[in-house]
């Protein structure tokens, strides 16, 4: 799984240009979350036929939503880490658990919180950039 996971994100980096500015959300999205939901979002990333459940089309969230885009319930999602046991399991990493882990051992544990709240953000604000 390591393996296909890695090819993945070879494959993914080599096709995106490296000439071209990014935001943080962008950066974030291809390096945390195109390897499931793809490039732009559709939810066909390269790991989404492995998967039991195929990832969401991040695309039709603010059309799902009446056409707002539904900024909290995305940040909630990504963050993870304030989910409701009775709603069942997910399949999705829980990013806050594991960004809080890498951005602690960086910045201690407040800076750590701040720089995780921080990278979730940016993945909302670029996820919101992705509506049709």
């Amino acid at each position: 799984m390591r393996f296909l996971i890695a090819a993945a994100l070879a494959t993914m980096t080599c096709e995106t240009s490296s000439a071209q500015e990014m935001s943080y959300g962008e950066a974030e999205y291809l390096n945390s979350c195109a390897v499931c939901h793809g490039l732009e979002g559709k939810g066909d990333g390269p790991l989404g036929d492995v998967l039991l459940k195929r990832p969401a089309d991040l695309t039709r969230l603010s059309k799902l939503n009446g056409g707002m885009f539904p900024y909290s319930r995305v940040f909630g999602t990504i963050d993870g880490r304030y989910a409701v046991p009775g709603h069942g399991d997910r399949e999705m990493p829980i990013w806050g658990r594991q960004f809080l882990e890498q951005d602690e051992k960086l910045y201690g544990p407040s800076g750590g919180e701040v720089v995780t709240t921080e990278r979730i953000h940016n993945l909302a604000g670029y996820i919101e950039t992705l509506q049709q």
